[in-house]
């Protein structure tokens, strides 16, 4: 039931007026998708907030503009200011398995090594993170890791309370395997000894409430892959893969391992895209199946210069082609899972309208 009448302007005017506004990803309108929080009326000045399930929503200006527009026929209507929050509910299947508090866990996939999987997760990781998320990364490359050089941070701080503490760096929280072993000596390890490391940077660290935790994989479709499908449970996979056809027959094993492994495929993205090694493949790829196309990341030097210093390009360089193209591709990493959390999260629940 609604408030009051006040000054003319009740607040079933408002949220009738409302609901006439789609969010653009689910085709809904916003009212029967219980994202209008904290409605406020104040004489004739109409104040709320839009409720979302991720801080990184590609959409808000949309869904400014059009909530604007519905209530300027609203008579009378005063001043609007429409307020922005983010609810990433916790993943209660994370919560009972591992104790941890996350609200999506995505794994960074490919089929085969070179493709710059790793480049693509830690651009990604930051750009989720710089739209005001809680980020971590978790570098699964046990046998190869080389994520702590790409943020530039070589160590982690020491433990506290038998837990290890991530290392923190453009606002993300990471681990590594690298921290634990010595670079000049090579990992030989077999299948269960790769299951235990996953599930010790998963289980023994102090990650803290996380919005979303980025799983940059080792190459291929190994023990790895199978070790993370059986000890997290995933919000879903983003396939990485170069726009050569082989580079793309090589990322369809990848994509076809997570689906054996019951994983939702949440898209194709292409890296390393232009001249030099062409374009297309990852469209093709996504188009074939049925997956959604995130879109390509241009080869720029910077991205290399990056990686190798640091300081990776969507910080580096913000407004370079690349960089954008990163912070694209995880806007729509996130309103792809963004969709999901609604279709499943009880607190978004649709309401019927009360007129």
């Amino acid at each position: 039931m609604f408030g009051k009448k006040k000054s003319g302007i009740t607040e079933e005017v408002v949220m009738q007026a409302l609901s006439t506004v789609i969010e653009p990803e689910l085709h809904r309108d916003l009212v029967s998708l219980n994202m209008i929080r904290e409605l406020e009326i104040s004489g004739n000045d109409v104040t709320f907030t839009i409720m979302l399930t991720t801080p990184a929503c590609p959409l808000k200006g949309k869904m400014d503009g059009d909530c604007r527009a519905a209530l300027a026929h609203v008579q009378n209507i005063g001043e609007i200011t429409i307020n922005w929050d983010a609810n990433v509910p916790e993943n209660q299947r994370i919560r009972d398995q591992l104790g941890q508090n996350f609200g999506h866990a995505i794994a960074i996939a490919s089929g085969k090594g070179g493709v710059g999987k790793s480049t693509v997760s830690v651009n990604l990781a930051i750009s989720l993170a710089k739209s005001g998320a809680s980020v971590g990364l978790l570098d699964a490359d046990i046998l190869g890791p080389n994520i702590p050089m790409m943020m530039g941070q070589p160590k982690m701080p020491p433990p506290q309370n038998k837990k290890l503490i991530p290392a923190e760096s453009h606002g993300v929280k990471f681990i590594s395997m690298a921290f634990l072993s010595d670079p000049e000596k090579p990992m030989i390890w077999r299948g269960p000894m790769l299951h235990s490391a996953i599930r010790q940077l998963l289980v023994d660290v102090l990650w803290g409430p996380l919005d979303y935790l980025i799983i940059d994989l080792p190459p291929g479709t190994g023990d790895a892959q199978l070790s993370l499908a059986q000890t997290l449970p995933l919000s879903g996979a983003v396939i990485v893969t170069q726009p050569m056809a082989v580079a793309a027959t090589d990322a369809l094993r990848g994509l076809k391992t997570f689906e054996t492994l019951k994983v939702p495929i949440l898209g194709v993205v292409e890296n390393m895209s232009g001249e030099f090694f062409g374009t297309g493949a990852g469209q093709i790829l996504a188009e074939q199946n049925e997956t959604e196309y995130f879109g390509s990341i241009p080869m720029e030097a910077n991205v290399r210069v990056g990686g190798d210093s640091g300081n990776p390009i969507v910080t580096a360089y913000p407004d370079s082609a690349a960089a954008k193209a990163f912070a694209d591709v995880a806007s729509k990493v996130a309103a792809r899972v963004s969709v999901m959390t609604l279709m499943n999260d009880s607190s978004f629940i649709p309401i019927e309208m009360v007129g």
